[in-house]
């Protein structure tokens, strides 16, 4: 953290652990559902998590937007989709994983819940989300974009043309040689 953040830890902070928040945000309401903290974020975890957000949703067809994570276009992901045709995954195009609603969810978390304390362990930050998130749902409201389609598409054209021209720029280099370097 930067010395002048307000919330900058002691020399003496300890961190107790890490854990992956999986959710799949309801764009029509708003609310959470199929939430499920897992200790790593791999195919396997994904996997489950489909399983969850189609067990939460069943008899109807299911769109998830996810972003272009590995994890996400996994062979084991994907033959569990063929098993599953009424689930299909939608991808975020590169850097614009600002599109995925959930993620702005996921900003909110770490805002209000996650940011303000200090908790001693993995289980204690768990059971703290998951009280934020029932609370969550009890008042949710869908996500209203408040710019246009057009200014969002610009956006998202924006930030993939420096994508393309900084990949170009990489790609164009010449490496150098350093002085004493083999």
């Amino acid at each position: 953290m930067s010395p002048t953040h307000p919330l900058q830890q002691t020399h003496d902070y300890k961190r107790n652990g890490t854990t992956t928040l999986f959710a799949a945000l309801e764009v029509l309401t708003g609310k959470l559902s199929a939430n499920a903290f897992y200790p790593k974020h791999t195919n396997i975890e994904f996997v489950d998590f489909l399983g969850r957000v189609a067990d939460a949703h069943p008899g109807i067809e299911l769109h998830v937007i996810c972003d272009n994570y590995a994890t996400h276009k996994h062979q084991n992901v994907k033959d569990w989709l063929a098993d599953n045709p009424r689930m299909r995954l939608l991808f975020t195009p590169t850097s614009c994983s600002w599109l995925n609603m959930v993620e702005i969810f996921f900003g909110i978390i770490t805002r209000q819940c996650r940011k303000p304390g200090t908790f001693s362990s993995v289980k204690e930050l768990e059971e703290t989300m998951e009280r934020y998130i029932e609370n969550y749902n009890q008042d949710a409201k869908p996500f209203t974009w408040t710019k246009s389609a057009d200014y969002l598409l610009g956006k998202m054209k924006r930030k993939q043309a420096i994508n393309t021209e900084h990949q170009l720029a990489n790609s164009t280099q010449t490496p150098t040689r350093r002085p004493g370097r083999d």
